[in-house]
């Protein structure tokens, strides 16, 4: 398998881009491991982490594939492992923009909001689709959800399972911005 993401230098900003659109970009025991490894690498003139997608996905979630095939303790240490991943991203002491380009969904969105910043493009959605699958996110979307946009919007995204538009997201809280370009965006905006 080819490298499920690269980084690219932006002066402070560092972009890291989830690079297999075929399959959605998901977000597997390899991509978590690839980001654990950008963060480990980070350098000191990194003011910025931008994380983005490709060819209009951002991200699916988690590999279901991938956790379909895992017993008790095995689904277990994957959910620790997204769990950490997630609560390194929110204590970074970087700025951390998730630049949405596309389809956001499950632990997708919890990377995300794992994020100081979202800024979206306008086709972009915003899905937490657990229920439809009888699962529910395990890498702390359930609790940054409710803080970022209340109790009743975040438990209409969790019971619906449906997608929600930028426009809606921007509106409930969910993204800082819309722009054409969120990478570019996210890159010369000043904070």
């Amino acid at each position: 398998m080819s490298n499920p993401l690269t980084t690219e230098a932006h002066g402070d900003a560092l972009v890291v881009r989830f690079t297999r659109p075929d399959v959605r970009n998901p977000l597997s025991a390899d991509v978590i491991a690839a980001l654990n490894n950008v963060i480990e690498s980070l350098s000191r003139e990194t003011e910025r982490l931008i994380l983005t997608g490709s060819d209009g996905v951002f991200a699916s979630g988690a590999d279901l594939r991938e956790v379909a095939r895992l017993d008790a303790a095995a689904a277990r240490g994957f959910a620790e492992l997204g769990q950490s991943l997630m609560n390194r991203i929110s204590n970074l002491p970087v700025i951390t923009i998730a630049a949405v380009n596309g389809p956001c969904f499950g632990g997708a969105l919890d990377l995300a909001l794992a994020c100081k910043r979202r800024i979206a493009t306008p086709a972009a959605t915003f899905c937490h689709p657990g229920v439809r699958l009888g699962i529910i996110t395990g890498w702390g979307g359930t609790q940054r959800l409710p803080r970022l946009i209340g109790e009743a919007r975040a438990l209409e995204m969790f019971f619906t399972a449906e997608p929600f538009p930028a426009e809606w997201a921007l509106n409930a809280g969910l993204v800082d911005r819309i722009a054409e370009d969120p990478v570019l965006a996210a890159i010369e905006e000043a904070f």
